[in-house]
């Protein structure tokens, strides 16, 4: 009886803790993510947060019976209080694509998103959606310059993205349709969806024709205004790389050894652009080097681009994208675990000091999605190891919160 009276007993514990579990997990401040001077903020308090990428998000909820893998991995990210997640809000032409054509939308593809975004806010999940992509994965620049050129524009390379005035207007109509799309599940526009935190123009943004950054400006400049027409509601970057540029000469010696067309600070400085972010690749832009050069650079690369977040730009940062690939040599999952966590200590002890807002990981998976493997994936429930750190990150930063 007394064994029956503690099993009863620890059965209601276990209970109330599922609810008091679900009740967080259900639980969303309602107000937007905004920035204050080089922090972020929601309701009045400072909001610093640990996160993810997850790319694929609306191109496998695109197919209603696949659903389950965007609710399994909201669900491990909020069991290890992950609470910001980045995600694509387009797939320009080619299979499953959410824009067909210009102006032409897949409207199963667009219920894909609503259902990204109805979990989001289901879990407690912030977005950051970028809309549109630098490369031809997902379409990107090249399907929208070779959509102008079959249309007849004098278009006759990529960059042609940022000038020409046909596929100018294309991506303002992708946006327009995007900030102003209707969820079918929330009945909520995107533009007023505090589950949003901010939306990203673009992917790592490149440009061949002008290394020096000012081509890429104004184009940043037109689009963000055009952007902040439509929703003033919801924070705005750029989705860059962190490559330095010509507007502060000096600053280019802690490049990679080359430039990609992008002013970290003139790019940022534009007054539409809310906060400043970096991606970090060193087993990809230092191949070659052994990991202590990779790491080395890594130090550099994050603490120029924080402390210029600032005192030169003064718009808070966020690392929102790094990893170690499987694909890397000698990789092994000890070695991942010890990158991440020399790059979590970098984003805490910043974040400590201020002007970083948190990190994003380079991506979580569910089980059973080898078609989307790029070396990078994590599945959070088959390696215990890095959930744990993973877990014990995002718990300091939630504790930056109450400092």
């Amino acid at each position: 009886m007394a064994y029956y009276r503690r099993s009863s007993l620890l059965s209601v514990l276990f209970l109330l803790l599922a609810l008091v579990c679900e009740a967080r997990v259900l639980l969303q401040s309602p107000g937007f993510v905004q920035t204050q001077n080089t922090q972020f903020v929601l309701d009045g308090s400072p909001f610093f947060f640990n996160g993810f990428n997850s790319y694929w998000m609306m191109n496998v909820a695109a197919d209603p019976s696949q659903r389950n893998k965007i609710s399994e991995v909201f669900g491990q990210a909020t069991a290890s209080r992950l609470s910001v997640c980045r995600t694509w809000a387009f797939n320009d032409g080619g299979n499953q694509a959410l824009q067909i054509s210009p102006g032409v939308y897949d409207e199963g593809v667009f219920q894909g998103l609503d259902f990204v975004i109805s979990e989001a806010k289901r879990y407690g999940v912030r977005l950051i959606l970028s809309l549109s992509n630098n490369y031809k994965d997902f379409g990107g620049r090249p399907q929208y310059v070779n959509w102008a050129k079959s249309a007849g524009a004098p278009v006759n390379k990529d960059d042609d993205f940022y000038t020409n005035e046909v596929v100018k207007g294309y991506y303002k109509n992708h946006v327009k349709r995007v900030l102003t799309r209707i969820n079918t599940i929330t009945r909520v526009a995107y533009k007023d969806d505090p589950t949003i935190m901010a939306w990203e123009l673009i992917n790592e943004p490149r440009c061949q024709v002008d290394y020096s950054g000012k081509t890429l400006n104004g184009w940043i400049q037109e689009m963000a205004t055009y952007v902040k027409s439509i929703d003033n509601k919801h924070l705005l970057t750029v989705g860059m790389e962190g490559f330095y540029g010509d507007s502060m000469p000096e600053k280019k010696a802690i490049n990679p050894g080359y430039q990609v067309g992008t002013d970290f600070i003139s790019n940022h400085l534009i007054k539409e652009i809310d906060f400043t972010t970096i991606h970090a690749y060193p087993d990809i832009w230092l191949s070659g080097k052994d990991d202590s050069s990779q790491m080395a650079f890594m130090q550099r690369w994050t603490m120029s681009h924080w402390t210029d977040s600032r005192t030169i730009i003064k718009k808070p940062m966020v690392f929102s994208e790094f990893g170690k690939s499987s694909k890397d040599p000698g990789y092994s999952l000890s070695a991942r675990d010890s990158f991440l966590n020399a790059v979590y200590t970098n984003i805490y002890n910043f974040a400590r000091n201020g002007g970083i807002g948190g990190g994003l990981v380079w991506q979580l998976m569910a089980e059973g999605m080898q078609s989307y493997d790029d070396g990078y994936e994590i599945v959070l429930s088959q390696t215990p190891s890095t959930s744990g750190l993973v877990t014990q990150q995002s718990n300091k930063m939630i504790a930056l919160d109450r400092v």
